[in-house]
Parts: structure tokens; C-alpha cells; sequence
């Protein structure tokens, strides 16, 4: 049976700030990402930012014993600033947007460079969120590519014991494990209603990194290592990411020409070259010799839906969020609603009471996540009382600042009235895109449709196994999800766009982080790296104890377990969550933050 280990539930992440107008090309770039026509002339000088990107060429997230680097993850400047969890990702954004593209149409670009470079994340065998702020009409839109169930899928699919246990591994792994991957329709809609480039224009990048490769990170690597049983297991996926029958090494260059290959049918002939004809027909092979029960139809029917933004307050800032089937956005502003009962920032960043009134705000939090939260398609959810701030306001009157306390879910339906990669985009007019999308568990399902090249989503997990309960499996439901893609509006105008992979953990640092910003006046990059926790819901400890990463003060930690906390110490550094966002100042800067958790990189224009 698959390990669930900290290198699990991982959603790829990027976050990119940029300007469209005034974008100018200097020499040409590696990825060649543009035609010569959208390209406009050199000023003679060369400005900071252009120093700054000249200096990043060549950045590596690891140093030369191959160990990750914590520093030098930021990225600032005027036009535009590409925040992602891949360097070689961020510098497309930068390319595109350098050439004359808008936000939307970086965000696809990147959106398919990560499947490249990030394979393990995410791709267009997945699914995913975008959510858009358009600056000149206000409007907010939030596009649900997610991986539905498939026609066939019902309750009760999944072989468990008498306790209710899962007997086998196949709801996280094989064909089993496979929802109808979205990707491909999300990004292309995105492109065709809100971008100005072509296809060519926007995926010619990624085709030339599959074909020409791309170095294998120390954090790649570790998921090689981790999940090798994995790739062994699964042939398809194993001849592309196994060299020799053993993980690529860090340093080393992998090439995928049958990605390479897919992604130009892709980009000659559109979504129908993925979800009809010889592309489907592998995947569907692939999934049912494997035990699944993906069908042609399902992806022929597949298409993306559009939803309205979770929307909510802190301390004045406006939040705008996704709405199920992710949990995430609902809990980020439950949480946040929580805090904003308590002078967080008198009681000092990190410091015992800080950090127990946190973990109190997080575990209520996602004690009603657990409970309400799924696809409103199939299930009422209390959405507007959770986010409410009389609701929060009840909650934090159970809060004993002297201990820990065991909750249960509230009563949201009482407050309600009718109504794992990441990447963001904020251009200089204030045009916003911020996108979370994945494969689920690090390399996903494992299978690898024979000579195209790219993984297969497992994201059937996140079903629940138990029958009746909110995300049980049905037939084309979509399944709870932790994603957060988020957008911070002050006044109306651009503040923030952030977001994270790392399955529940998602929630927790986002908010974190935010806070981090609006109450302690960090700066983006410090905000991101700063000591965080993680308590309420996750995959490796009980609801109740806070993981806490061990730069924050010895006492402290030993303040909130005499408070009645079991606490887990987890390193200096947790895996996940990986945080990338971009801030804009008062000045018009664009500044970006990446999370030095894993590899990320933000280059600015």
C-alpha cells in the first residue's frame, strides 16, 4: 500500500504578477516562447529590472552538494513579476508577458510548463481551479476545471473491511483512482475567452522544454526517490522518470518527447485532440487495463463550470476565494474571520498566545470543512454561514485563552441566509488570475497513457470512502478539494494574489500568510518564509496536534504543550505548504514571494 508521507498531496503552484502594456523583448529567450511579431524594440537601456533577470539566468533551487537553497526566492518589478514553483515556469510567465501577452495568457503558458517541469504535480492529465479579477469591469470569475467522477463511479466502489478500512490501494492508485482530467478544457477556455494570444504563442515553451529538458531539482529528486516503488510499478511512467531503472539524480536533464508530442496535437488542433480521437482512446486503455472505469464518453462529455467567488473581509481587505468543491476558500475565510476577534498582532508574531488563538481559529475551522464542505452541484452547504462574522464570533467566544480544547463541527446552517501546483497572475492595470491545479498525489495515479507522454490523476481519493456521508462518490460529482487560488482587493483595487499546493496544509498557510501581510506588515517574501504551524486536519497526525516548524522559539513550543497541545516538531522547514504570491505596493511595484519550502522561484520584468 502507498505511503502516505509528506511528499504526498501535492498540487503544483505558480503565482505571477504582470503588466500587458509597454512589455519589451530583448534578445530572444531559450524558450522561444513568442512569434517575432508580438515582439517590440529594445530600449536602449538596460532598466534594473532587465539586470535582475540577467542575474537570475541560469538560477538553481539547489546548491552544488545538491541541497535546497533557502534564500534568494524573490523577484521584483514595474511591468511584471512571475511567482512559481519552478523557475523554468516563472521565466516563461516573464517571456510572454515580456512580448506583449496579458496576465491570462502567462497564466496558460505557465499552466503547461509546470506539467512539463513539475511533472509530479500536476499536468494536463489533471485538473484544477483559475480564478480571475478583470480590472476594467470589476467582474470576478472563477473557472472549475476540476476531475469530475466518471459515469460509471458510484457509492461504496472501493473494497473496505469491517471497520471501514480500505483493504487495497486502489483509490489512490491505477485506474481506480482516475477522475476525468479537466486541464487542457480549463486552460484553452481561459486562453480563448480572456487571452490575446494563440495557442502556438502561448505553448510553444513547454513543447521546446519537453523536447529539449529540463534539470531534475533535489526536490524532484526526493519524489523520484520516495515514490519509487511507484514508478516501478506503473512501466509507462517508470521509462520516463527512472533512468537505468533508478531515479534521476539531481542535476541530471529529463526529455519527454511523447509530452512534447501531445502537447503539439494540443496546440494544432485544440481540446479535441485530448479529449477525442487517439489521445482519449490511450487514456481510457490505459485507465481500464488498469481496473478503471473511464470511458470515451466521459471525456467527450467533459467541460469546465463557472462559479461565484467565496467572498469575505479581514480588517477591511476584501477576499475573494474558491467556492466548492474546494473547502479552501470557505475556510480561509473562516479562519480569518475568527482572528479578527483578537489583537493577534498585540500578542506578537509566533508567540505562544498567537500561535494557540491560531491553532484554536484552524481547528474549528476545519472541523466544519470536514462536515459541510462538497460539491454544491450534489449537496447543499451552509457557504454563507461559514464565512459569516456573527458565526465567527460565537466561535471565538469558545476560544479559553488558558488551553486546548476539543471541538466539534458548529452550527453554520444557523448563520446562513439565501444565497496541488498554484500560480497567480496580477498585471500592472490590476488584472488578477490566480490558479491552483494538480494530479492529486505526487505522480498521481502512476499511469502513463503508452507513448503520450503524461500522468494520470488520482483525484478519485478525494472522495471519501464512507457512503452517506457529504463527498461520497457519485456519478459526475467533483470531489472535495483543499485548492485556494485567492485574490485580495483593498478599495477595489489589487492588493495580493496567493496561493499554495499541499493538500489540507493549503488552508493553514495561506492564511498564515495573509495574516502575516495585513497584521504584522511583513513584506511578501519574509510573510512566505516566515516559521509557520499546521493543526485542524491532515494526513499524518490526529486533528488535535499542531505541527510546528522548529525555528519558532523553543519556549514557545513548550508554552502551548503546557497549554494541553500535543504538538509534532517537524524540522526547521515542513514540505508543504509551498506558498507563492506577488504583492502590489502603493508605488505600483510588483513584488514577488516564493516558498523556499520547495523550489520555488519569482523573476521579475
Amino acid at each position: 500500500m502507498r505511503k502516505r508521507s509528506l511528499a504526498l498531496l501535492l498540487t503544483a503552484a505558480l503565482v505571477t504578477s504582470m503588466s500587458v502594456t509597454g512589455c519589451q523583448k530583448a534578445a530572444p529567450t531559450a524558450t522561444e516562447a513568442v512569434t517575432e511579431s508580438a515582439v517590440q524594440t529594445q530600449a536602449p537601456e538596460e532598466t534594473e529590472a532587465e539586470t535582475e533577470k540577467a542575474e537570475e539566468e541560469g538560477w538553481k533551487p539547489y546548491d552544488e552538494n545538491g541541497q535546497i537553497k533557502r534564500d534568494d526566492r524573490d523577484g521584483n518589478g514595474k511591468n511584471g513579476v512571475v511567482s512559481t514553483g519552478k523557475y523554468e515556469a516563472s521565466k516563461i510567465g516573464a517571456d510572454i508577458i515580456e512580448a506583449g501577452g496579458n496576465a491570462v495568457d502567462a497564466a496558460v503558458a505557465v499552466g503547461f510548463a509546470l506539467g512539463v517541469c513539475e511533472p509530479q504535480s500536476s499536468g494536463i492529465g489533471g485538473g484544477g481551479f483559475m480564478l480571475i479579477h478583470s480590472a476594467d469591469t470589476g467582474e470576478n470569475v472563477f473557472v472549475d476545471f476540476r476531475e469530475p467522477a466518471p459515469t460509471k463511479a458510484e457509492p461504496g466502489m472501493w473494497p473496505v473491511d469491517e471497520e471501514g478500512e480500505l483493504t487495497d490501494d486502489t483509490k489512490w492508485l491505477g485506474g481506480p483512482s482516475v477522475g476525468v482530467p479537466g486541464e487542457v478544457k480549463g486552460l484553452l477556455y481561459a486562453l480563448d475567452t480572456y487571452g490575446t494570444m494563440t495557442r502556438e504563442q502561448v505553448m510553444n515553451p513547454s513543447i521546446k522544454m519537453a523536447e529539449e529538458g529540463y534539470e531534475v531539482s533535489a526536490v524532484l529528486n526526493r519524489d523520484m526517490m520516495e515514490e519509487f516503488e511507484v514508478l516501478t510499478r506503473f512501466k509507462a511512467c517508470g521509462d520516463i522518470y527512472l533512468k537505468d531503472g533508478y531515479p534521476y539524480s539531481v542535476g541530471d536533464v529529463i526529455k519527454n518527447p511523447d509530452l512534447a508530442k501531445t502537447l503539439t496535437m494540443i496546440r494544432d488542433n485544440g481540446a479535441d485532440a485530448f479529449y477525442k480521437g487517439e489521445v482519449a482512446e490511450a487514456m481510457v486503455k490505459a485507465v481500464q487495463e488498469s481496473g478503471g472505469i473511464l470511458t470515451m464518453e466521459d471525456l467527450a462529455g467533459y467541460d469546465i463550470k463557472l462559479r461565484t467567488p467565496v467572498s469575505g473581509t479581514y480588517r477591511g481587505y476584501e477576499i475573494l476565494s474558491s467556492p466548492p468543491p474546494s473547502s479552501g476558500g470557505t475556510t480561509i475565510v473562516e479562519i480569518l474571520n475568527i482572528l479578527e476577534n483578537f489583537d493577534v498582532k498585540g500578542m506578537g508574531h509566533n508567540s505562544k498566545e498567537h500561535l494557540h488563538v491560531l491553532t484554536e481559529a484552524m481547528k474549528m475551522a476545519y472541523k466544519d470543512r470536514g462536515f459541510f464542505a462538497a460539491d454544491t452541484d450534489f449537496i447543499e452547504v451552509p457557504l454563507t454561514g461559514m464565512a459569516s462574522k456573527e458565526y465567527a464570533k460565537e466561535l471565538a467566544s469558545q476560544i479559553d485563552l488558558e488551553k486546548a480544547q476539543v471541538f466539534e463541527h458548529g452550527d453554520a446552517w444557523a448563520y446562513e441566509s439565501p444565497q496541488t501546483t498554484h500560480y497567480s497572475i496580477m498585471d500592472k492595470q490590476g488584472n488578477i488570475v490566480a490558479v491552483t491545479k494538480t494530479v492529486n498525489y505526487v505522480f498521481g495515479s502512476g499511469i502513463v497513457p503508452e507513448g503520450y507522454g503524461f500522468i494520470m490523476n488520482d483525484e478519485m481519493d478525494d472522495f471519501d470512502a464512507e457512503v452517506g456521508t457529504a463527498n461520497e462518490v457519485q456519478p459526475g460529482k467533483r470531489p472535495m478539494s483543499s485548492m485556494s487560488p485567492t485574490i485580495i482587493l483593498k478599495d477595489g483595487k489589487p492588493v495580493m494574489t496567493i496561493g499554495a499546493p499541499g493538500s489540507q496544509r493549503i488552508i493553514s498557510g495561506v492564511a498564515q500568510v495573509i495574516s502575516n501581510v495585513i497584521d504584522f506588515d511583513m513584506d511578501i517574501q519574509d510573510a512566505i518564509s516566515a516559521p509557520r504551524i499546521h493543526a485542524g486536519s491532515d494526513w499524518t497526525t490526529s486533528d488535535e496536534t499542531i505541527m510546528i516548524e522548529t525555528r519558532i522559539d523553543k519556549n514557545v513550543i513548550e508554552g502551548l504543550k503546557a497549554m494541553g497541545h500535543p504538538v509534532l516538531e517537524t524540522g526547521d522547514w515542513m514540505d508543504y505548504p509551498c506558498v507563492q504570491a506577488v504583492e502590489m505596493l502603493p508605488d505600483g511595484t510588483l513584488r514577488g514571494g516564493a516558498d523556499p519550502r520547495r523550489d520555488g522561484k519569482a523573476v521579475g520584468y
